[in-house]
């Protein structure tokens, strides 16, 4: 499975017509795509829902990242869901929180594992209630020690959402922020919309104009830690400098939504979540859907699995939602076609398709084949709508295709 993953991710982001400098950026995308990428989804799960518009007898497929995601989506009520995933760190970090939910005594002790995910007990927690019950590969991959000689558990006595390729680029970009005087968290402090927008204006947008800034962000290994390949980096950045796409996403996610009901900004601007009582945090991790959490657990299964051959192995007709994130921003055409050739087939009447684009637009007309197009109606007004409140605001679009 090893060697079949790295071949897969290899293939999905080397482009076979580049040059060597663009293939040793590959290549190195790749490497660093292996490890733990997302601590937490960015990907917002309430306009995801809306999209998905899910009910009780729906099957639902998606990428499985954080896991954050797959576990919100049991607050609709479901009839299952499957999150699939390359990346054994994931699959590793959902099964996780899955055998958390189902053996820890309590919320309180979810939340202070999940949510806080740095105190020194978390290590005992694991160990006497969360370990006995986790598959053997998951087990190994948590009691092994990374790079730097801890165990992958201590993340979560050290503060797992620092952690990561993700984690660590927020990281640098605090550091960053502070060469040049600039306290990010002051975002976080801001009580209106009219604060947050004028701590943007006067502190952070003024970043963005700096020539090291502006030279650091054309350089594509340097959006490496958002799981920006070098392909969807110029998707990206289109005919514009990079500095300026990133302050206007930058800018939508300070200025656009109230920090007070984004979690979003808080792990951007806080590199964790807020500790306040009724802080912003993602479904699954809410006290008031802890009983549902519990209750439904069951329905949901993370299995490492690449998604094309998952939804080609499904029998015909049987699926009715998938979340496809950001994925096919790294196809070509062909790749394309043979994904929505296999979503097709097994979809029920009625299914839909919701993804995000690095760019605005959605990326299939033109490159999809339009006999299997044609067989999909795009929800024009609902993609616009479910865009301009996502909450994570790093994507220029979002995307809901239903079968005609």
């Amino acid at each position: 499975m090893a060697a079949q993953a790295k071949r897969i991710i290899e293939d999905a982001v080397m482009r076979k017509d580049a040059g060597l400098g663009d293939k040793l950026l590959d290549k190195a995308f790749a490497l660093a795509f292996r490890g733990l990428v997302y601590a937490q989804i960015w990907e917002d799960p309430v306009v995801d829902m809306e999209g998905l518009d899910i009910h009780p007898e729906a099957r639902v497929m998606c990428i499985a990242s954080g896991s954050c995601n797959a576990l919100s989506y049991l607050t609709a009520n479901p009839a299952s869901v499957t999150a699939v995933d390359l990346n054994k760190a994931h699959v590793a970090l959902g099964r996780l929180k899955i055998a958390a939910i189902r053996h820890l005594p309590n919320y309180e002790r979810f939340h202070r594992f999940f949510a806080h995910a740095d105190h020194k007990e978390n290590s005992a927690v694991y160990k006497t209630m969360i370990a006995p019950h986790l598959d053997a590969d998951s087990r190994a991959y948590w009691e092994k020690r990374d790079i730097r000689g801890r165990r992958r558990i201590s993340y979560f006595t050290r503060g797992i959402y620092r952690q990561g390729l993700l984690g660590n680029f927020i990281g640098l970009a605090h550091v960053f922020a502070k060469l040049y005087k600039i306290d990010l968290s002051n975002v976080l402090e801001a009580q209106t919309l009219e604060e947050q927008r004028d701590v943007f204006e006067r502190e952070l947008a003024p970043v963005f104009d700096k020539a090291f800034i502006r030279w650091l962000t054309d350089q594509p290994a340097s959006l490496f830690g958002l799981g920006i390949p070098p392909a969807q980096f110029e998707h990206l950045a289109g005919d514009q400098r990079m500095a300026e796409v990133l302050r206007r996403r930058l800018e939508k996610l300070a200025c656009d939504f109230a920090v007070k009901d984004n979690y979003f900004a808080w792990q951007a601007f806080g590199r964790g979540y807020s500790r306040a009582e009724g802080a912003p945090l993602p479904p699954y991790l809410q006290r008031a859907n802890w009983d549902a959490m519990k209750d439904r657990v069951d329905r949901l299964d993370v299995t490492r699995a690449n998604m094309a051959d998952w939804i080609g192995a499904r029998e015909e007709a049987s699926l009715d939602r998938f979340v496809l994130l950001d994925a096919q921003d790294w196809m070509n055409n062909a790749q394309l076609d043979d994904l929505w050739h296999r979503i097709t087939r097994a979809s029920r009447p009625g299914a839909r398709v919701l993804f995000r684009t690095a760019a605005e637009p959605s990326l299939l007309p033109g490159r999809l084949d339009a006999e299997i197009l044609g067989q999909w109606r795009y929800l024009d007004e609902t993609s616009a709508d479910l865009t301009r409140r996502d909450r994570s605001s790093i994507y220029g679009g979002v995307h809901v295709y239903e079968l005609a």
